[in-house]
């Protein structure tokens, strides 16, 4: 009996040493493609982060190099108006940069496209274009950001790094707004400040009704559908920020993904603030009614 026992666990020895190097080596495929991964993922980010490190500098040594001289022959970009001298050489390298955007105290420090054609290229394109996960941030189709629109939808990925649009998380805490209520937007021909309307957070692609559409908001067809987009963003608002826009101010919406629900997006509205600080809606009464006169 004990002969037959003995002989029967030898038999059972191949098995288990057979199974035993089937799990070492699925053990050994899982972390070689966990390590692959992680590598290529800490490749990307290093690489994005040089890249836009680069164009900041540059955009940084113009800027500085304009303030200095005045030298340096405008750049036509329209009959009335020419390219800032900072954007003008990113602009030559690739067209479809609209602006920059900057906020003091973050990581927001950025080239903005816009890609009519293809809608969402920026989404998994960086600004030279190849293929990356960051993207680069970017206009909705339909705004525009020259004549502008009433509202410019911008789009930027919330990456766990903290680079793209991640530290607009910081403007949950009123302490950080309190302290950073002014972006810099400036676009191809114009350098702009806008002051901070309201911060929140909604879902979106769902019939919810928690669900608001802020990024369907792009030109008014009057004055009330301007009051009533206002109106749901301080509604939302996760403080009062003391702001509000009138029919008239043109507005920046930035937006990114939230983490805390399904499809949620974290929203900065805010509006230009024009020569002498005030907002573009201390035009008069009369230039607005005439513009709410423009077609749908």
């Amino acid at each position: 009996h004990c002969e037959l026992t003995k002989r029967a666990t030898k038999k059972g020895n191949p098995m288990k040493k057979t199974i035993s190097i089937i799990l070492i080596a699925v053990f050994a495929a899982v972390l070689s493609a966990s390590t692959y991964f992680i590598v290529r993922h800490n490749k990307e980010a290093d690489k994005q982060a040089e890249l836009y490190h680069n164009l900041a500098s540059v955009v940084e040594a113009a800027a500085q190099t304009g303030s200095e001289t005045e030298t340096a022959e405008p750049i036509p970009y329209s009959e009335e108006k020419t390219l800032l001298p900072e954007l003008a050489e990113l602009f030559g390298q690739n067209g479809d940069l609209v602006s920059w955007i900057s906020i003091a105290d973050t990581n927001i420090n950025y080239p903005v496209m816009q890609s009519v054609n293809e809608p969402n290229f920026y989404l998994k394109h960086g600004f030279d274009k190849e293929y990356s996960e960051y993207g680069c941030p970017y206009v909705q189709e339909d705004c525009d950001v020259q004549k502008p629109s009433d509202n410019l939808v911008i789009y930027g990925h919330h990456m766990k790094n903290g680079s793209m649009f991640a530290h607009l998380d910081k403007f949950k805490s009123a302490s950080f707004w309190s302290k950073h209520k002014t972006i810099a937007f400036n676009t191809l021909t114009d350098r702009q400040k806008y002051e901070i309307v309201a911060v929140f957070r909604t879902v979106v692609y769902t019939d919810s009704p928690d669900t608001f559409k802020y990024y369907r908001f792009v030109d008014a067809g009057n004055a009330n559908e301007f009051d009533s987009f206002i109106a749901k963003c301080k509604e939302l608002s996760f403080y009062d920020t003391g702001v509000t826009a009138a029919y008239g101010d043109k507005l920046i919406t930035l937006s990114t993904c939230e983490y805390s629900r399904n499809n949620s997006r974290l929203v900065v509205v805010a509006k230009r603030i024009v020569e002498g600080g005030d907002a573009d809606a201390a035009q008069t009464y009369a230039e607005a009614a005439a513009e709410s006169q423009r077609p749908d």
